[in-house]
């Protein structure tokens, strides 16, 4: 069954034409898509019941292959409205979205529970066992297990409970969503006194004061001039703006203003985020205990390295033993330093006098003012040093896309990967700018194209979404990256290095598909720690106009900075893991204790500082209830203890010592970033370090050795 015209705007191949992917368009071709779908999954079904009936055998084209056909449009389709729902949102893009959404749920679970398939699977990994290889078993082992998890054991009345709660789930994330993204673009405070700015850097006042004259409320006034020096300067919770304002601002009770405005968002009013966390986890609860499972955090765990809820703990707890003596040290070193710059007692410190007096202090133990050093990181030239780092490590080359491509956004650029011969085997968007009226804030990797061999031998090449929110070029003025900033940048690119090195034919195990949640931070967050590589770091940091490059002592600055207050950062993450496991893991609705009291009674023992009473951080914590880390979000310290051990690897065999990096990172290439899901992500760690991964690297990297016995 086709369609001419659906095909046309959803053809679920090559890039997006993303200029004729309208809001209107969506609305009209997602119900004749889902009605083309509905009719193949019937045929697919209808052939596979006749085989099983007659007992005949299948094969792996035949079964996993038309299986994928079947989800391959959906999953480019709405994945297409998907990306366009977080990079260029409009009032009419959400109200399409969400009207198009619980469709597209029923169509997943449908395709999900379907017994015929479920029975079909089970028959072929029973059958083929001799003949199927590593990566075809994981991914039907991994298919059954999605099938479970999606309710295809269920019956009658049962499913359809579970199938109308999935849809409730998905309005829920996205409406937590949506309310995120309001109430960061509702807020604003318009300054008119130099007081009020006092201690800004230049670049920020410049970009408030343009947010001010692009703000439809104050740009018809005459008397403002919308200048850095004369202003007037429009405050947001944009990240660039909210960061810059709570670390650099001497007004404190304008800093203490927009930290409550920050840490309540989405707390207040008709389009609170409380109730909704609440039907959020007392559903996923409900959900689990449908399919079997004690709580969601088992249903999550079920997929992941991490076997169960204690193994979780015991990690973070490892870590919180060495990081909480530190934090407490490191908050005592704040306080005392701000008594005696301001020349007061300083008894009510406050969590927005962290971010201020960190960099105060920063800058006088380390004679580093990040500010400063933003001239040196110009996106260009980040990016030509990331390249070269690539070319080094991994032996590929990436160039910009010469030839015409779609794009949703003029800021948006099209690069292409090349291998040594120059071949081109992949490819990747990079939209780096913060947009607060239409973006989501964050950022991510997402796929665009999946690696895929097609019948005639050829290949679908991937390409991927990098996705950032940095500060955006002012005038002539590139984008001048803080040194967060780029660590970000390079975090992101290597999960787009694992998406398009893949060298997995199968796309249901290509790249980052079918690899335990908890690993799949572990390419990401390793690159980050080449940022200040030796010969990385002289490459990226030269400054934007004399090309003069970064000091050596302005780098060693730097790396002194890399365990500058590591021990409240890991407490942060604990902090947020630990109560993510714990929502998903005990917290039941009709109990005493609420999730915010749940959060606070955490906090005890894993925040030095504790909460304010309008601390209401569970109402954004978009990654678990809006995101794909609920139970999940202790992935990112899972993974970075292999990360971590990873990156030392190359420690071990020195850094200068450039014969043995190259040898190293191809090592790394050929295991961690070209296998994919084709094989257990503790199998594939081993191929590359040897043996099975521990903390050490990480806490020394930290800066907490000192805490180990």
């Amino acid at each position: 069954m086709n369609n001419n015209h659906v095909s046309k705007i959803f053809p679920g191949k090559g890039l997006p034409d993303f200029d004729k992917i309208t809001p209107k368009e969506i609305n009209k071709n997602i119900p004749i898509l889902l009605k083309e779908l509905n009719y193949d999954l019937e045929v697919f079904e209808e052939n596979v019941q006749r085989k099983l009936v007659n007992e005949a055998s299948f094969s792996w084209d035949e079964l996993i292959g038309g299986l994928h056909n079947v989800e391959k449009r959906l999953r480019w389709s709405w994945g297409v409205v998907s990306h366009l729902y977080g990079v260029s949102n409009s009032p009419e893009l959400r109200e399409v979205y969400s009207s198009q959404q619980p469709e597209i749920v029923r169509f997943s679970n449908r395709l999900g529970q379907s017994k015929i398939i479920f029975k079909a699977l089970t028959k072929i990994l029973e059958d083929n066992k001799t003949y199927l290889n590593t990566a075809q078993k994981r991914i039907i082992k991994s298919e059954l297990l999605s099938m479970k998890n999606k309710g295809v054991g269920l019956d009658g009345k049962e499913q359809d409970l579970f199938n109308s709660n999935s849809e409730r789930l998905a309005k829920l994330s996205t409406s937590f969503s949506d309310n995120v993204l309001d109430a960061t673009n509702e807020w604003k405070l318009l300054l008119v006194k130099k007081s009020e700015i006092a201690g800004l850097p230049k670049r920020s006042l410049e970009q408030m004061a343009k947010a001010a004259k692009n703000d439809s409320t104050y740009r018809s006034e005459d008397k403002y001039v919308f200048t850095a020096d004369d202003g007037p300067w429009l405050l947001t919770l944009d990240i660039p703006t909210y960061i810059s304002f709570i670390t650099y601002s001497e007004n404190r009770s304008i800093r203490e203003l927009i930290y409550k405005a920050y840490v309540s968002r989405a707390s207040k009013g008709t389009k609170s985020n409380e109730p909704l966390i609440e039907e959020i986890l007392e559903l996923r609860r409900y959900q689990s205990k449908l399919l079997g499972y004690e709580n969601w955090a088992n249903l999550s765990l079920a997929s992941k390295m991490a076997n169960n809820t204690n193994e979780v703990e015991k990690l973070l707890e490892e870590l919180r033993v060495a990081a909480l003596p530190a934090a407490k040290a490191e908050i005592k070193r704040l306080q005392d330093f701000a008594s005696k710059e301001s020349n007061r007692e300083f008894n009510d410190f406050a969590p927005w006098d962290i971010s201020f007096w960190s960099e105060k202090l920063r800058q006088n133990l380390f004679d580093l003012n990040q500010e400063e050093l933003r001239e040196w990181f110009p996106l260009p030239q980040v990016l030509d040093g990331l390249f070269k780092l690539c070319e080094r490590l991994f032996d590929i080359y990436i160039k910009p896309e010469d030839k015409e491509y779609p794009k949703w956004h003029e800021d948006v650029q099209l690069f292409k990967v090349l291998d040594r011969n120059g071949a081109k085997i992949s490819s990747f968007y990079l939209d780096p700018y913060s947009r607060p009226e239409s973006k989501r804030g964050g950022a991510w990797m997402d796929e665009c194209l999946t690696k895929e061999k097609l019948e005639d031998g050829s290949f679908v090449l991937p390409v991927a979404y990098l996705i950032c929110n940095q500060t955006p070029p002012i005038n002539n003025t590139p984008s001048l990256m803080s040194f967060d900033e780029v660590r970000t940048l390079f975090h992101e690119f290597g999960h787009g290095l694992q998406h398009m090195l893949t060298k997995v034919d199968y796309p249901q195990a290509a790249g980052i598909n079918n690899i335990e949640w908890d690993a799949v931070e572990l390419p990401s967050q390793f690159m980050e720690n080449w940022c200040l590589d030796d010969r990385t770091i002289h490459e990226i940091a030269k400054h934007w106009e004399t090309n003069e490059s970064l000091s050596d002592d302005d780098i060693n600055k730097l790396r002194l900075n890399q365990t500058f207050n590591s021990g409240l950062s890991t407490l942060r993450q604990i902090h947020f893991a630990l109560t993510d496991i714990r929502l998903h893991c005990s917290w039941k609705r009709n109990s005493d204790v609420n999730p915010d009291d749940l959060r606070r009674d955490i906090a005890k023992n894993t925040c030095v500082l504790q909460p304010i009473s309008e601390d209401k951080f569970l109402c954004a914590f978009s990654h678990i209830f809006a995101g794909g880390y609920s139970a999940g979000y202790y992935s990112y310290k899972w993974a970075e203890v292999l990360s971590a051990d990873a990156y030392s690897r190359f420690e071990e065999a020195g850094l200068d010592n450039e014969l043995e990096i190259r040898k190293i990172g191809n090592l790394f290439k050929d295991t961690v970033l070209s296998l994919g899901g084709s094989k257990d992500p503790a199998e594939v760690f081993k191929l590359f370090r040897g043996r099975s991964p521990s903390t050490k690297a990480l806490i020394r990297h930290s800066g907490l050795i000192s805490n180990i016995k």
